[in-house]
């Protein structure tokens, strides 16, 4: 596994599962699964409503808690500096965890500069190693930093080859802020598995088009978060670190962004 150095020195693993709709006994099997197959990121958060499944999960796998980073996320019931400090301790109550690695605010709500303050206050006292954001345009990040005084470590977005944002991600580097994708295959938006493109560089490699999207991406910076429910897929998409992209593949890689967001985030 390879990391990512968060603007506070924290090391992130630059793969990782997310956990959207893993949930009950079949979701935490699943989650066992993803860290026996050597996940060590686990992303859920408080809209997935598995959390409990997530702290159980890693619990069951025999791993000590710092050996597995978890990201969780407040989302819109949570807005407002009172509902967020109210909900960060029951976050960490579902997981069964005295801190999380990284506590991020879902979306760019109109409150977040007041959930943010508790997402700093969470951080000072030890509830959580990293904060950031989710879903963040550049100008949201922005002004969210001209009113905070803990620079967000992670604004996790939507990037995939068709989509991958690294102006954005240029942006954000020269902040500081690390960008992380949480829809690297796209949710199925599109068919990425049969991309020519992909297809053909990761034959090369010996690798599978999925393989190289998620290369791809790791190798401009950017983390990923992959969801599966297969235990063979989880071992794939955790297989990124022993190849590299050529700089002509780089390019044609590049050729197949569109510029505009699948999911209406423009």
């Amino acid at each position: 596994m390879e990391y990512l150095i968060l603007n506070n020195g924290v090391r992130m693993p630059l793969a990782g599962c997310g956990t959207w709709q893993l949930r009950g006994a079949a979701g935490r099997r699943c989650i066992r699964e993803a860290l026996e197959a050597g996940c060590r990121l686990l992303d859920t958060a408080r809209m997935y409503e598995n959390e409990e499944a997530v702290g159980q999960a890693v619990r069951e796998s025999g791993l000590a808690r710092e050996e597995v980073f978890l990201t969780t996320k407040l989302y819109s019931p949570s807005a407002g500096y009172e509902k967020a400090k109210r909900d960060i301790d029951d976050s960490l109550r579902a997981l069964g965890t005295d801190y999380v690695d990284l506590l991020l605010i879902h979306e760019p709500y109109a409150q977040a500069p007041e959930m943010y303050h508790a997402l700093e206050e969470a951080y000072r006292v030890g509830k959580a190693r990293a904060i950031g954001v989710s879903n963040f345009s550049w100008a949201e990040v922005e002004r969210l930093c001209g009113r905070c005084e803990v620079t967000p470590a992670v604004n996790q977005v939507e990037s995939h080859v068709y989509c991958a944002r690294l102006g954005l991600q240029k942006q954000l580097a020269a902040r500081g802020i690390r960008m992380q994708s949480w829809a690297p295959f796209t949710e199925g938006r599109r068919n990425l598995f049969a991309e020519p493109v992909l297809n053909e560089i990761g034959a090369r490699h010996g690798k599978t088009a999925a393989q190289t999207a998620l290369r791809y991406l790791v190798q401009n910076g950017i983390g990923v978060i992959p969801k599966s429910s297969h235990r063979a897929r989880m071992e794939e998409n955790l297989a990124l670190f022993d190849f590299a992209l050529t700089t002509e593949e780089m390019t044609q890689i590049g050729q197949l962004d569109e510029g505009r967001s699948l999911f209406g985030w423009d």
